[in-house]
């Protein structure tokens, strides 16, 4: 895939509100070449990965688009087979080497390939596939999920396709109240959304914290 060059001024990150100089200065750094990267934003449920992730878009414009992890949720119908969907959003709910390989494709895109993603919709809880266009000419790709650096399973593929790896991260009372909201909003009443964020949010967030430390950057970011 050719190197584009980047423009003189080819992002406005600065004009978003809080986001740190660090992480800004971290992404110039990676972009710096004008080839194309995928940075990886993990964190627990509710830490904010995918508001991070629609703030670089929406700061790179063209140049960035979103690639989440959540379009490889298996479908319901299959989590009902598999008898998991009691805890769905656990690492084996996913289809993690599906992951892994679209990220290896994406590393290799063709100068005339379109790549197209899934996306996954909560208004009907399931993934919908080939709604996300990567164009060859897109310079950053961003993958956002949970478990981008567990090290079992498919998922111990991921991180090594990443350039980097920020860990989103954020006082846990007000992710944990994000989470409620979300959940009450999409349809749980407050006392099974409790039950939910208790049963699984919660043993998923544990799991996540524990990759922290391979991460190459913590962006704290509320």
């Amino acid at each position: 895939m050719p190197a584009p060059t980047p423009p003189p001024d080819f992002f406005a990150l600065s004009t978003l509100p809080a986001f740190p100089e660090t992480a800004q200065a971290r992404l110039r750094a990676l972009l710096s070449d004008g080839r194309r990267k995928l940075l990886g934003l993990v964190g627990a449920p509710g830490a904010g990965k995918s508001t991070v992730a629609l703030a670089l878009r929406q700061a790179l414009g063209a140049r960035a688009q979103v690639v989440p992890m959540d379009g490889f949720h298996l479908a319901n119908v299959e989590l009902a087979r598999l008898g998991r969907a009691h805890r769905k959003g656990a690492p084996d709910t996913f289809d993690g080497a599906g992951y892994a390989a679209l990220l290896r494709r994406l590393r290799h895109q063709g100068a005339d390939e379109t790549v197209y993603a899934p996306e996954f919709r909560r208004e009907i809880e399931e993934p919908v596939a080939g709604a996300i266009a990567v164009l060859p000419q897109t310079q950053l790709v961003i993958a956002e999920g949970n478990y981008l650096l567990l090290d079992e399973g498919p998922w111990a593929a991921v991180a090594a396709l990443l350039d980097e790896v920020w860990y989103v991260d954020v006082d846990d009372a007000l992710r944990e109240a994000r989470l409620l909201r979300r959940h009450e909003q999409f349809g749980r009443s407050p006392a099974a959304a409790r039950d939910w964020l208790a049963a699984t949010d919660a043993p998923n967030a544990h799991r996540i914290a524990a990759t922290r430390a391979r991460a190459h950057h913590v962006l704290h970011w509320s």
